[in-house]
């Protein structure tokens, strides 16, 4: 039976592929993560992590593992959630989805908001990936869920635009375009652009990752990537450079990598969305939800 650090140790590895954040975030030395991914991989007989100087990944073992855990701890996490509800006179609860460190951000000070203006509830934050944001959306894991356009996915209700951010050039520290102030949508046929994985909508790897510049020169693949903290290794070890917004520089600071603003590219727009049939108290709290992120936005212009 696994122990309970080795499960808090294997999983939130698997989301940071960082030893060192993995660390912070669950208040360990790196040895103890280390030591007890050790002792997690003799146990299963196997490597679940393939360690290099400049980044982890999971093995076909570890993501196998990872797959099968992480349902069933969800399931444990949503009871305990419900009996701490309870205990604290909760009556309901809104569980919003974001991706990014912005928006983020946005939820945590809207659940502040929230709580005054609805007492007896609450905005249950999670962070998501943009490869599973849509399929836990479908999954009821959350009710809404804050994410950036492109956005076509059916039986889907938008809300408003709550912000907007420039989009830069994520790219090695090293790389030749690292020195210019800006860059543009034609110098991205100097690099190679990473891809999301396969799981990730088409349209939107069609938008953030487009094969060929505006005037149409070919623009060269990348590896793919399943998480942004995955990205940005492989930005940082020189395979492959990738468009971001603007809170890259504030949240996702690295000294191997450099964001570089466009001068010809849209903005980033992010908004919120949800299914399109839920229940008449869920459809309450989610233009609540929404109402209170659009006030924030609006104080913190």
């Amino acid at each position: 039976m696994l122990e309970r650090l080795e499960l808090e140790a294997f999983l939130t590895l698997a989301e940071e592929l960082h030893f060192g954040r993995t660390a912070e975030r669950l208040h360990l030395t790196t040895g103890r993560i280390s030591q007890t991914i050790k002792k997690l991989e003799r146990r299963v007989g196997t490597a679940l992590f393939e360690r290099t100087s400049r980044q982890v990944r999971l093995t076909a073992a570890g993501r196998q593992l990872h797959d099968d855990l992480l349902p069933a701890c969800r399931q444990i996490e949503a009871a305990l959630e419900s009996a701490v509800n309870a205990a604290r006179g909760v009556d309901s609860v809104l569980r919003v989805g974001f991706v990014g460190a912005a928006s983020g951000q946005l939820v945590f000070e809207t659940a502040q908001l929230y709580a005054r203006r609805n007492p007896g509830s609450r905005i249950l934050p999670r962070e998501l990936q943009i490869i599973d944001a849509f399929p836990r959306l479908h999954d009821g894991d959350v009710e809404v869920l804050i994410v950036s356009l492109p956005h076509q996915e059916p039986g889907m209700v938008n809300g408003p635009v709550l912000f907007s951010e420039p989009r830069m050039l994520a790219v090695s520290s090293r790389h030749p375009l690292a020195s210019r102030k800006t860059v543009s949508l034609e110098d991205l046929a100097e690099v190679r652009l990473l891809q999301a994985a396969r799981t990730v909508p088409d349209y939107w790897r069609t938008a953030r990752t487009p094969l060929l510049t505006p005037v149409g020169k070919p623009i060269e693949r990348g590896p793919e990537f399943g998480t942004f903290h995955e990205a940005l290794l492989l930005i940082g070890a020189g395979q492959g450079a990738f468009v971001v917004g603007a809170q890259a520089v504030r949240y996702y600071s690295r000294s191997d990598v450099t964001y570089i603003p466009f001068s010809d590219a849209p903005p980033l727009e992010w908004i919120s969305t949800w299914l399109a049939s839920p229940t008449p108290a869920t459809t309450a709290r989610i233009l609540s939800f929404n109402r209170a992120a659009q006030d924030v936005v609006t104080r913190i212009r």
